[in-house]
């Protein structure tokens, strides 16, 4: 494991003062244009959520021990911290948030960033916080919103990791290895390179994002910008949820075929087995944290404008004292990206996908000073290049059970780049 925090120049001081909740009706629109697209940070559900820019501080990790390591750092940097907080909700005082690597063997780092100035809003409140290092800030006033972020111009995209006819025949490949007992689910994702013309802003494919999906946790960290419809958790005084998706349907468009199909979806043994696998992972990691759980006997279908899902939230009355990070740790991989049984299911993904996730499929999110946050999962996602601002690479991933069908499952990952892809194009 190789660990990398950012030099410290003094403790952590942090101020929150109210806001008039017109001021954050747009929480998007108030991120300003960034010179370093990695120091732009989102974490925003409708109208609801966090936005951060500037970094005071930030902290990086690889390894199998990339997920305590992180925690035991920002309980050390907020243990000395002086905060003065006049709104004292989940998400008020200094926050880090942070994008967390897929697999423990990957290169790319785990990355907490702390920024500088935070506007949040829950409910009719609004809150900002500005955050330095030695000196309390002076309560802080909210710029207008920024200029509208320019397109990144045509769009050219190609395969990346697998071609579609390659990552076909990993599928087959996956279904061998099911049909002979080695899995019972494997979760295989494709890859996207996409180039613009221009630089790529963050903030256009955040905006776009919001506009078009509503129902999801739009994300940017530390370059990982994407719209998850998955919660991994949330810890909110106490009470742990955690919203599992697995079980897909493309949507056509027509909406009496669409609730045809979203009734053939709840009613599909193939997709009932392979959500069951994820809840039952889901709940079994969830409630070792736990004295109570709650998990519904049938899931609900989750529309979303391109796909259908079925969706259950699992939720818990955690009593170890555990902050969201480890709650997420413990979560992760849940089956709905990795497979199950777990180990089994990571060994084939390695061998089968020809490609390093980075922080694909892993946790994505916030968490506040006393260990609440929420953390959802990089889906539907894409990592902007740190080296050429004009590239991004995309991915998607599909659930594999007995059953499935290898041209069908192409179709689907095909289903899950439409986000980002229309994110990115001019239309």
């Amino acid at each position: 494991m190789t660990t990398m925090p950012t030099s410290q120049s003094g403790r952590l001081v942090a101020r929150t003062i109210a806001l008039p909740p017109a001021t954050a009706d747009d929480l998007l629109a108030l991120l300003p244009q960034a010179a370093d697209h990695r120091d732009l940070c989102s974490w925003v559900r409708r109208s609801e959520g966090l936005v951060g820019w500037g970094r005071v501080a930030d902290f990086d990790a690889t390894g199998t021990d990339r997920f305590s390591a992180a925690t035991a750092w920002w309980r050390t940097l907020t243990a000395g911290a002086v905060v003065r907080d006049d709104v004292r909700l989940p998400g008020t005082g200094p926050i880090a948030f942070g994008a967390m690597a897929y697999a423990a063997a990957s290169p790319t780092r785990s990355t907490l960033v702390v920024p500088a100035v935070v506007v949040g809003r829950r409910g009719d409140v609004a809150w900002l916080t500005t955050v330095t290092q030695g000196t309390l800030p002076a309560p802080g006033t909210l710029q207008q919103p920024a200029p509208e972020p320019a397109s990144p111009g045509e769009i050219a995209f190609a395969d990346g990791a697998r071609t579609a006819a390659e990552w076909e025949l990993a599928v087959e490949e996956a279904l061998d290895r099911i049909a002979g007992g080695a899995v019972d689910k494997v979760v295989l994702a494709r890859s996207l390179i996409a180039r613009a013309v221009s630089d790529i802003d963050p903030r256009w494919l955040l905006r776009r994002l919001a506009a078009r999906y509503e129902n999801t946790w739009v994300f940017a960290v530390a370059g990982m910008v994407g719209a998850t419809p998955e919660m991994l958790v949330r810890l909110d005084r106490g009470l742990a949820t955690s919203r599992v998706l697995a079980g897909t349907i493309r949507r056509t468009g027509d909406d009496a075929h669409d609730l045809a199909l979203a009734g053939s979806l709840a009613r599909s043994s193939k997709d009932l087995e392979e959500h069951e696998y994820a809840v039952r992972s889901v709940a079994d990691a969830l409630g070792r944290h736990c004295s109570s759980m709650s998990v519904p006997e049938s899931p609900f279908v989750l529309h979303l404008p391109n796909v259908m899902h079925l969706a259950t939230d699992v939720a818990g009355a955690v009593d170890d004292g555990a902050t969201s990070l480890e709650l997420a740790a413990s979560l992760h991989p849940s089956a709905a990206v990795c497979g199950t049984p777990t180990a089994a299911a990571d060994r084939v993904i390695a061998e089968l996908e020809g490609m390093d996730r980075g922080r694909y499929a892993g946790p994505v999110g916030w968490m506040d000073v006393t260990g609440d946050g929420e953390w959802g999962i990089a889906l539907r996602s894409g990592e902007l290049d740190p080296a050429d601002r004009r590239q991004i690479t995309l991915y998607a991933g599909c659930g594999i059970v007995a059953g499935s069908d290898p041209a069908d499952e192409v179709a689907e990952s095909d289903a899950k780049f439409i986000p980002m892809r229309d994110a990115l194009t001019d239309r």
